[in-house]
């Protein structure tokens, strides 16, 4: 199970720490999902997904308030026991000190923040939800080409890098070459990156490993990239009969989730960085509402009608 040090989302969220002396180190954060007590406050602790992240608004806050000395004491120390990771009070909302102790008592780290409670929660949700999305590692190469993320697929030798070394000198950006990172991180978005070990090199047969952003300058990479189309480099095959129109959309699956794939059959002399470009904006296209090749078919079967009227 993936899960994120609660000292790196302290970091990540810029929260304040009102409880220094409770140690972070080896407090993890399992789950994207985060929980606003509302009922566990007044005790009812069935169902209680105690490993979520918890947040305390001014709904929670001021029900707190209400309270006498003695129930608040009892409502926040029985909310505190249940082995939490954290609790987090938004909208500048600081804990009395009877509050603070009772988190020291049970090692609970309690943070405060600036945000709203609803811009906090969406901000938070949006991080863990990348932080802990479920990960695989492909060979390939990813490059942001007209900001359209592109997966470049193939045997190892076929020209991934080549190409991607092109589109770089043609004002495009690398994110990944030969492994990259794909996360899943909704049921329709696939996010690339690249190992940190790997990440801004190159390596190129007969030349070896270049540093892309030191040759190129800091606009020729980029770190994480949606993944919105693959390009399957292959061999030519004579006795196999390739796409040229385009009707029909294919589809490759990673994680559940499927992304429209292009197989490119390879030949002496064709550009590939130009083909990849070219696939890039018409991906674009189709997804504005233009088909090129629905276009042509359309024009076609009018003139047909056209010439049976005749």
């Amino acid at each position: 199970m993936k899960s994120v040090e609660l000292s790196k989302l302290v970091e990540a969220m810029d929260l304040k720490n009102l409880t220094p002396e409770v140690d972070m180190a080896g407090v993890r954060v399992t789950t994207p999902e985060i929980n606003r007590p509302a009922l566990q406050l007044t005790g009812y602790l069935e169902h209680f997904e105690a490993a979520r992240v918890q947040i305390i608004g001014y709904v929670e806050f001021s029900y707190l308030q209400h309270l006498s000395e003695e129930d608040r004491t009892k409502a926040f120390e029985r909310f505190v026991s249940e082995n939490i990771p954290c609790v987090v009070f938004t909208t500048q909302m600081v804990p009395d000190e009877v509050m603070l102790s009772l988190a020291r008592k049970h090692s609970v780290s309690l943070f405060c923040t600036e945000k709203t409670t609803s811009s906090f929660m969406a901000e938070i949700i949006r991080w863990l939800g990348v932080q802990l999305a479920p990960m695989i590692s492909i060979h390939g190469v990813l490059v942001d080409v007209y900001g359209e993320g592109v997966l470049i697929m193939g045997e190892s030798g076929i020209g991934k890098s080549e190409a991607a070394l092109e589109l770089i000198k043609r004002g495009h950006r690398l994110v990944s070459d030969d492994v990259v990172e794909i996360s899943r991180v909704s049921d329709v978005t696939l996010v690339g990156t690249a190992p940190d070990i790997t990440r801004h090199f190159i390596e190129l047969r007969g030349i070896g490993i270049i540093d892309v952003k030191t040759l190129f300058g800091v606009e020729s990479v980029k770190n994480t990239q949606t993944i919105d189309l693959v390009i399957k480099l292959e061999e030519w095959d004579r006795d196999k009969e390739y796409d040229r129109l385009g009707l029909e959309e294919e589809y490759i699956e990673f994680l559940g989730n499927k992304v429209v794939c292009h197989s490119l059959p390879i030949r002496p002399g064709r550009n590939l960085a130009v083909i990849v470009e070219s696939a890039a904006v018409n991906h674009r296209q189709k997804k504005m509402g233009y088909n090129a090749a629905k276009e042509l078919y359309n024009r076609v079967q009018a003139n047909l009608f056209k010439k049976r009227e005749e």
